[in-house]
C-alpha cells in the first residue's frame, strides 16, 4: 500500500527544491569520485539515489562553468550546485525519467524503514500486533509517504538512528564482536546520512545518566559489578564509535580520491606530500561539511499559525505534530497514554507493558526521542515536519506496547479492553482510509485542527509547497487550453521543463500587461515567502491539494499600495525571510541558471562585497 501511495505521488511530482542540488551532486560522487558538491549535507542518501542514474549512464557535462565554478572553494559550490543541478536535470538528462530512477532507492529505503519499524515494533511490544501497528501507522502518515520517495536525506538519516538505537543496549551486555559492528555500522551510516545525527552521542551519556538516576531490573547491585559492567559498555561503545568513524573516512576517502587537493596547498612538497593531502582530504570535508551545515541551519525566520518571527520557535514543531499527524493517529495515541496510566494507577499490579528483556531498548529509544525532541525545541532553524521525523518514527516505534496493554486490561476490565481494541482498531483503518483519500496530495496535508483555514495561513515551505505540483499546473493549462500562463514557483529550476507554457513571474511586482492573465503562484508565497495576500481577493482556484493557486488576474491590475493591487516595496518579503539588494534570492538563482558564464562569478563577487560591507559595518 505504501509504496502504491508514495510511489504514486512520487512518480507525478516536478522536483522539490533541495533534489535540485542533491540529484546531481550524488551522480558527480559515483562518476567522478569527487565530493565538491553539496558538501554541506554527507554523502550517502545522495549516492544512493544516483546508482541507477549511474547505471544508466545518466549524463554530466563536467567541462561546464557550473563545475569548474564549483571547485574553487565550499562557497562557491554553495552558489554552483544550483545551476549544475538544473543543468544536469532540465538540460542534460530527462528530467521525469531521471527524477523517477533517482528516486527509486529512496522509496525502497522508506519501506525498509517501515519493515524496521514493524520488526522492532513486535519485539517491543512482546507481541506481532505491536509490530503491524507500528506498520500501519507508518505506512499511512503523510510525512512519510511524502518525504519517503525523495531525494532528500532526512528518511535515510531516520532509518539508521533506529538501527543504532536499538543496537545500543547490547553495548551494557557482553556484547560480540559482530553486535559491536552492527552499532559501529549504524552509527556510520547515520553520521553518513545527515550532520544532525551527531546528536546520538548525547544519546549514549544520557542513557547511561538515566540508568543511574533510575536503575533497570538486569542492572547489578553490587558497586563493583556495577562499575565493571559500565566499563565495559563504555569500552564497547568506543569500538562502536571507532567502527563508524572508519567508515566515515573510508567512504569520504573513495567519494573523494580524484577531488583537488588544493586546500592542503601549505603542506610543502615532498615525495609523499600528495598521499598525505589525499589521508587528510576526508577529515577536511567532513569538518568542512559540518560547519557549512551549522551555518545554514543558524537562525533563520519562520512562519506558523499566521504569524512570521525572525527566528524559530520553540513551539513550532509541536504545532506541526498536531496539525499534520492524522487525527486518528492523535487519538490512538491518546488512547494508548489513557491506558498505559489505568494500569499504572493500579496499584496491586506488577505488570510491565515492556516485556521482560526489552527495558534498556525501551530506556533507549525514549532518551533518544527527548534528545533529538529537545534539540528541535532548541533550535532556531524551523522549516518542515521533514526536520522532525526521527522524533515522528520513534513515537510509532513507542506505541508498539499498546496491543500487550489491551491484552493485560482484557484480564480485569474485559468489557473497557474490548472498546477500547474496537477504538484502536478503528482508528488504525480511519488513518489508513484518510492517507488513501488525501493521495496524492501529502505535502500540504493539514489534519480538523487546522479549522478549514487555508494553509498558507498555517505553515510554510514544504510543509506545504516544495515546488512538486508543476505537472498539476500543466494539467490546469492543458485543459483550458492556454498558451501562455504566469509562474510564481517555490524553487530555484527552470520551470518549462513541466510547464512549457510558463512564463516566471514575481507577484509582488506584475507588469501592466499581465492583467487578464492566468497566473500560478505557490501557497508559501501569498503569506510567507512573498507578501501577495492580494491575489485572494480575485478569482482563484485551489491546486494539488492547496500547494498552488491558479488565479484569473484582472484586466487592469490596481496600483502598488492600493486596494486590490500588489504590496509597496517597503512591504515586500523574500523567500528566507531576506533580500539581497532588495532583490528575491529566486532571481538571483534564475540568473545564474540563464547565464553561468556570466552571472556565477559576477553575483560571487556581489556576496563577496556584501559580506565585507556587513563586517565593516559590524
Amino acid at each position: 500500500m505504501m509504496a502504491l501511495l508514495a510511489g504514486g505521488a512520487a512518480r507525478h511530482e516536478s522536483v522539490t527544491v533541495d533534489e535540485v542540488a542533491h540529484t546531481a551532486a550524488g551522480a558527480s560522487y559515483l562518476q567522478k569520485l569527487d565530493l565538491r558538491m553539496n558538501v554541506e549535507h554527507p554523502p550517502l542518501a545522495k549516492a544512493i539515489a544516483a546508482l541507477p542514474l549511474v547505471f544508466r549512464r545518466a549524463r554530466a557535462d563536467y567541462s561546464d562553468v557550473s563545475w569548474t565554478f564549483s571547485g574553487k572553494s565550499s562557497f562557491h559550490q554553495f552558489l554552483g550546485e544550483w545551476v549544475f543541478g538544473n543543468a544536469f536535470l532540465m538540460r542534460w538528462n530527462d528530467p521525469v525519467s531521471t527524477l523517477w530512477w533517482a528516486r527509486l532507492p529512496m522509496l525502497l529505503i522508506t519501506l525498509l524503514l517501515g519493515f524496521t519499524l514493524y520488526v522492532y515494533g513486535a519485539r517491543l511490544g512482546g507481541t506481532e500486533l505491536g509490530g503491524l501497528l507500528c506498520l500501519a501507522i507508518f505506512a499511512s502518515y503523510p510525512a512519510f509517504l511524502a518525504f519517503g520517495p525523495l531525494v532528500i536525506t532526512d528518511i535515510v538519516v531516520t532509518l539508521f538512528w533506529i538501527l543504532a538505537a536499538w543496537q545500543l543496549p547490547s553495548m551494557w551486555r557482553s556484547p560480540s564482536r559482530l553486535q559491536v559492528l552492527k552499532f559501529g555500522l549504524a552509527m556510520g551510516g547515520a553520521f553518513l546520512s545527515k550532520f544532525s545525527a551527531g546528536l546520538l552521542l548525547f544519546v549514549i551519556p544520557a542513557v547511561a545518566l538515566s540508568m543511574r538516576l533510575s536503575p533497570l531490573p538486569d542492572q547489578p547491585g553490587d558497586k563493583t559489578e556495577s562499575r565493571a559492567w559500565r566499563r565495559r559498555a563504555w569500552r564497547n561503545i568506543a569500538k562502536g564509535t571507532l567502527c563508524a568513524a572508519v567508515l566515515v573516512y573510508i567512504v569520504y576517502l573513495v567519494l573523494s580520491w580524484n577531488q583537488p587537493t588544493d586546500s592542503f596547498n601549505f603542506i610543502p612538497h615532498f615525495p609523499a606530500s600528495h598521499f598525505l593531502r589525499r589521508l587528510l582530504m576526508p577529515v577536511w570535508l567532513y569538518l568542512q561539511g559540518v560547519v557549512l551545515f551549522a551555518l545554514s541551519a543558524g537562525s533563520r525566520p519562520t512562519f506558523i499559525l499566521g504569524h512570521a518571527y525572525p527566528h524559530g520557535v520553540w513551539f513550532y514543531f509541536p504545532v506541526l505534530f498536531l496539525l499534520k499527524s492524522p487525527l486518528a493517529f492523535l487519538l490512538l495515541l491518546l488512547l494508548a497514554i489513557v491506558i498505559a496510566l489505568a494500569i499504572r494507577l493500579r496499584r496491586s499490579s506488577q505488570f510491565s507493558a515492556i516485556p521482560r528483556g526489552m527495558e534498556l531498548h525501551w530506556r533507549c529509544l525514549w532518551v533518544s526521542f527527548v534528545v533529538f525532541t529537545a534539540a528541535c525545541l532548541l533550535s532556531r532553524l524551523d522549516l518542515s515536519i521533514r526536520h522532525f521525523t526521527i522524533p515522528l518514527a520513534l513515537i510509532i516505534l513507542l506505541i508498539a506496547p499498546l496491543p500487550r496493554m489491551l491484552q493485560f486490561l482484557a484480564e480485569g476490565k474485559p468489557r473497557i479492553a474490548r472498546v477500547a481494541g474496537f477504538a484502536g482498531i478503528v482508528l488504525v483503518a480511519v488513518s489508513i482510509v484518510t492517507a488513501i483519500a488525501v493521495y496524492p496530495n501529502y505535502f500540504p496535508f493539514l489534519n480538523v485542527f487546522g479549522a478549514g483555514r487555508p494553509g498558507y495561513l498555517l505553515v510554510n515551505d514544504s510543509n506545504l509547497d516544495w515546488n512538486q505540483s508543476l505537472p498539476e499546473v500543466e494539467r490546469f493549462v492543458t485543459r483550458r487550453g492556454l498558451d501562455h500562463v504566469l509562474l510564481d514557483e517555490y524553487g530555484f529550476s527552470e520551470p518549462q521543463a513541466y510547464v512549457p507554457q510558463a512564463q516566471l513571474w514575481d507577484c509582488q511586482q506584475p507588469r501592466s500587461g499581465d492583467g487578464g492573465h492566468w497566473a500560478f503562484i505557490s501557497a508559501n508565497l501569498i503569506a510567507d515567502g512573498s507578501n501577495c495576500g492580494w491575489l485572494m481577493r480575485y478569482m482563484h482556484l485551489e491546486l494539488a491539494g492547496g500547494s498552488m493557486y491558479a488565479v484569473l488576474l484582472p484586466d487592469r491590475i490596481p496600483p502598488a499600495g492600493q486596494p486590490g493591487g500588489p504590496p509597496l516595496p517597503a512591504d515586500y518579503r523574500y523567500l528566507g525571510g531576506t533580500g539581497f539588494h532588495n532583490k528575491d534570492v529566486r532571481s538571483i538563482f534564475y540568473r545564474c541558471i540563464r547565464d553561468p558564464q556570466v552571472q556565477l562569478e559576477a553575483t560571487m563577487a556581489q556576496f563577496q562585497a556584501e559580506g565585507e560591507r556587513q563586517r565593516k559595518k559590524k
